[in-house]
């Protein structure tokens, strides 16, 4: 039996992010029992300082994320809570501001998108997020409205990677 969500705006999960100590060390860990390519790319974010295993794992991309110096957000995250974990789910919408007002509809705040210091919708590589400052089970919120060809071509010309 397959329960429907209220919000129509959510279309599927875009990416998991899990907070890890080492991305390479966890990503082995992934080839080695669920058959995931070891040489997956490890993508360097100089703006964020973090360092990011992604593949893709039935049908969901995954996102290993560590923290390039001490005090980063994954490092802090690790230890505020004593462990590695899932950090974050983004949820792919429709329309971020409708996903927005929505939330923000049944209590929820805002949270500042520690990368770039902006509360809400704003550009990133691969769309419009934001987060919410309100924990699902101890699990971060973001919606994502992922770009349209053109909308990723003016964002690649004006701000890159």
């Amino acid at each position: 039996m397959s329960v429907k969500s209220d919000n129509p705006n959510v279309k599927s999960i875009k990416h998991m992010a899990f907070a890890v100590k080492d991305a390479k060390a966890t990503l082995g860990a992934y080839a080695k029992f669920l058959d995931v390519p070891a040489d997956s790319t490890i993508h360097e974010y100089a703006k964020s300082k973090n360092r990011v295993a992604i593949f893709d794992l039935g049908g969901i991309e995954y996102q290993l994320c560590e923290s390039m110096e001490e005090g980063g957000r994954f490092d802090t995250w690790i230890k505020e809570r004593g462990g590695e974990g899932l950090h974050h789910i983004c949820y792919e919408v429709g329309s971020i501001d409708d996903a927005l007002d929505h939330a923000k509809s049944q209590g929820a705040e805002l949270r500042l998108c520690k990368s770039c210091g902006v509360f809400g919708s704003h550009p990133h590589p691969e769309g419009y997020v934001a987060f919410i400052d309100n924990d699902a089970g101890g699990i971060e919120i973001e919606f994502m409205q992922v770009y349209t060809p053109e909308e990723l071509e003016k964002y690649n010309a004006v701000k890159g990677i």
